[in-house]
Formats: structure tokens, sequence, C-alpha cells
């Protein structure tokens, strides 16, 4: 059996499916090459591995899986056993508003218990980062996520943080619930993207209390809600971050009732003790912040 074969049906069994093994192999390589390739190494077997459509592993696919998934899944403990030792370094990705604020602080304090950790670092969201945990392209992501399903992320709680509105202090609203009980708000509203957690989280809760009020502005940054705020452009959803300062000429209403908004550190598998040395490093800054 070609190896290579070996390794990218590993991937699909892993993935559950052709297309889902392309998106999240940790090296590129197209689907119909996948295929192909798998359809050789079946024919060398005389065997069909899996089903298609819908995906499921025949009874001699899952002889193989259970025979190859070992090997796969411990050449980065390999890797680090020829290295000299566990490695140093992490890959990381998170927002970029976390890089800027708080990850300087964070590495720094990882430096200190770890002279020699090293680190490459990517901005995403949390749908990229997920995608990239499972892909194996990443060890360690920060963001904030609302999902509960079971889908192998592993999700350590970092914080938990409760949603505000901004809004303009001259002439603006004094409480989020003077907003709220209006028969029709017409006040423009600000948020992130539509698939963040805290717009999902809003929109959820208002949808509980039979309220409609959809964002008209979505933008990248909770800093942009900010500033377009403090510009006199509507309210702007956005996060109670500990040790976050608002811009000049904007005041927070706390959302009563509504949802905390958890802040995670997310791997996928097995958990370096990189990441449970950067993990307890970043419960003692979020700590200080507190």
């Amino acid at each position: 059996m070609n190896i290579h074969h070996l390794e990218l049906f590993y991937h699909v069994a892993r993935c559950k499916g052709v297309s889902a093994a392309a998106r999240q192999m940790p090296y590129g390589i197209q689907q119909p090459a996948i295929s192909a390739q798998i359809l050789q190494l079946e024919n060398s077997l005389g065997k069909i591995l899996f089903h298609r459509r819908p995906f499921e592993l025949t009874a001699e696919g899952k002889t193989l899986f259970a025979f190859v998934e070992p090997f796969f899944t411990q050449l980065p403990v390999m890797a680090d056993l020829l290295r000299g030792g566990a490695d140093k370094g992490l890959r990381i990705s998170c927002p970029e508003i976390v890089q800027r604020d708080y990850l300087p602080t964070l590495i720094g304090a990882v430096r200190k218990r770890v002279p020699d950790f090293h680190f490459t670092l990517q901005s995403a969201r949390i749908d990229e980062i997920e995608e990239h945990l499972r892909s194996g392209k990443i060890d360690l992501g920060l963001a904030t996520s609302s999902s509960s399903k079971n889908d192998g992320i592993q999700k350590h709680e970092l914080l938990s943080m409760p949603l505000s509105l901004l809004v303009p202090k001259k002439g603006g609203p004094k409480t989020s619930a003077e907003i709220l009980s209006l028969d029709r708000i017409d006040l423009p509203l600000l948020t992130l993207p539509r698939g963040e957690p805290p717009v999902i989280a809003f929109q959820q809760e208002l949808q509980r209390r039979k309220i409609e009020w959809f964002p008209m502005l979505e933008l990248a940054s909770l800093d942009l809600v900010a500033k377009f705020v403090a510009e006199g452009y509507g309210a702007g959803l956005v996060l109670d971050i500990p040790g976050n300062v608002l811009p000049p000429g904007v005041r927070a209403l706390p959302l009563e009732g509504f949802p905390l908004i958890s802040f995670h550190a997310l791997t996928f598998g097995n958990r370096s003790p990189m990441a449970d040395v950067f993990i307890e490093e970043a419960e003692k800054v979020i700590a200080g912040l507190r």
C-alpha cells in the first residue's frame, strides 16, 4: 500500500469526507486529487473503504483506520522527541483587538516563564479559528464563542463579559430599557458582523422578548463600533471588556438580563504542555485586568 494514499485516507476518515479533508488538510491538495488517490488505494485492495453519500466507513475502512490512526496521530509527539523535548512554540490565531490590546502583555508573561517560547500569529474570527484548529494549522485560538456543538474543539473559558449598548453622551437615551421599550426602534444599530457570537446572542434575546431591531451597520471591530457611535451614527452593541477605555463622547448602557458572552482559549485534540502554560498565564493577565 502506498503510504501517501494511507495518509490521505486517514485525513478523509478523520474529517468524515473528501471535501472536508481538502479544507482541513495541513498542506494544500485539491479534492479531485484526493478522490483519485483514494480510488487507487481501494483498487489496490479490491475493497471499498467508505460510502460517499452519506459518508460512512465500511467494515474494511474501519479496520484500516484503526490501524493507521495511531501512527499519524503520534507523528507530532515523535517530532518533539526528535527535536530533543517538548516544543516551546505555539501557532496562535485571534481577532485583531486581542492582538493589539492584550496579546503583547500575555506573550511577555509567557516568555518570563518560558524564555525560549516562540510563536506564529494570524488574524481570524471564530469560524476561521475553529476550521484552522480542526485542520491542524494552528495550536491555539483566542476568541468569543457561543457554540456548544460537540465538534471536537475544547473550549477553556477565560472570561465572561456582559453586553452593553454604546450611545452618545449628549442627548442620547439614559438606559437600554428606554430603547428596548419603544414600540418601533428607529435608532440605527451598529454591530460586529452578524455571525459573531455577541451579535447572535443579542438577536436571540431580542427574539425571545419579541423585539425587532436589526443591524444597520456591520463593522469589522469593536473599536470601529465605538468610533461610529461617537460620530453620531447610532447605538453600538459592544462587550464590557475589563480594562477597555471608551472613547470621549460616548457612554455604555448595560443590557440587563442579556446573556454573558464567553471568551475562550480553544484547542483541538491533545493539548500541548505549552498551550497549558499559555492558558495559565492568560488567566493571570485577565485577573489583573479585573
